[in-house]
């Protein structure tokens, strides 16, 4: 906003400037704040435009821009040795600026792209593609953990508009909506201050015709031909079905838990009561729902029991087991 107001000033004072020696002082004074305007105006344009364009994309412009005046300006010195008619000479001039202009910016604008992008790839060569996290992920927090232990390393991307969501989430209204946003802007200041073996790279790509962040992230993916790091069942379904690559941490939490095989035994704290008639529920250490079948009798205590099937869904795992005989006699005795 400083900068704004700064702009503000000096395009009252040029505007000033321009209509004083023509105008008296009230009408100057009208001149020099529509310049003002105007000029916040260009400034506040520029910046929303800027948003979807890179670092380099926006140096390459400038680039561009540089060599197309002075293109110019050397094309100006070769139609004035020409001998052209003086009335169309200024329209002829006019056409060349728009047209090198046009040039310089666009093939600027794309070389600075392709820069970037090259960057992107090399940056990430030998790691899988470029890695690109969600919202989801970053506020879970465990991609912490996994880059802490080194089962991720190099460089991971977070486009701005996924800190832009987070931002949101974090001013949100709602309490839990504050906290989970508040939690994922933490984990990403842990991750760039306090874990050596990745760096967050924050990129200024984006889809202005896209309004949906996750659609965003699957286009961004598929340009950068890197893959997603996301927790996001329906996102893993919406890049799948464009060929972008996702790593998934809850699919891989889930292939770390333990195999459990039927008729093994466990030793599990009936802690409620299940859907089913005399059903118990139980949890293992890392979140694992077991279902016991006639457990309603042992609720609140620790049971022996014997897995009969094992259930992996896209969300998890269920484990059903049975009461083993001992526990049946252990109660039986009990309430006799």
């Amino acid at each position: 906003m400083k900068l704004k107001i700064l702009f503000f000033i000096l395009g009252v004072i040029a505007g000033f400037a321009i209509a004083y020696p023509q105008y008296d002082l009230q009408i100057t004074s009208v001149v020099g704040i529509l310049f003002g305007v105007i000029t916040v105006g260009i400034v506040w344009g520029s910046e929303f435009v800027m948003q979807s364009y890179s670092p380099k994309a926006i140096l390459g412009g400038a680039l561009g821009m540089a060599a197309a005046a002075l293109s110019f300006f050397a094309l100006i010195e070769v139609l004035g040795s020409i001998s052209i008619p003086a009335n169309i000479f200024p329209y002829i001039t006019a056409a060349f600026f728009l047209l090198l202009f046009h040039i310089g910016i666009t093939v600027g604008v794309n070389k600075g792209r392709e820069a970037d992008d090259v960057g992107h790839r090399s940056s990430t060569r030998g790691g899988g593609g470029a890695k690109i996290l969600d919202t989801s992920v970053i506020i879970d927090g465990r991609i912490a953990d996994v880059a802490e232990v080194g089962f991720i390393n190099g460089p991971l991307i977070v486009p701005k508009f996924i800190i832009k969501e987070l931002q949101h989430i974090a001013d949100s209204s709602e309490q839990i909506k504050r906290v989970r946003g508040r939690r994922g802007l933490d984990v990403l200041k842990k991750m760039q201050k306090d874990i050596p073996n990745v760096s967050i790279k924050i990129t200024s790509h984006d889809f202005p015709n896209i309004k949906e962040a996750d659609l965003k992230l699957v286009e961004l993916a598929a340009k950068l031909k890197g893959l997603i790091i996301t927790n996001d069942y329906n996102l893993n379904k919406v890049a799948g079905l464009q060929n972008v690559k996702v790593l998934n941490l809850n699919q891989l939490s889930n292939a770390l838990k333990p195999v459990v095989l039927p008729g093994e035994t466990m030793n599990i704290h009936v802690v409620k009561e299940g859907k089913e008639d005399n059903q118990g529920i139980g949890y293992l250490e890392d979140g694992t729902m077991v279902v016991v079948d006639e457990a309603k009798r042992h609720l609140g205590n620790k049971i022996d029991v014997s897995v009969t099937s094992v259930l992996q869904t896209p969300t998890g795992r269920m484990i059903f087991s049975k009461v083993k005989d001992d526990n049946r006699r252990t109660a039986s005795n009990y309430n006799g």
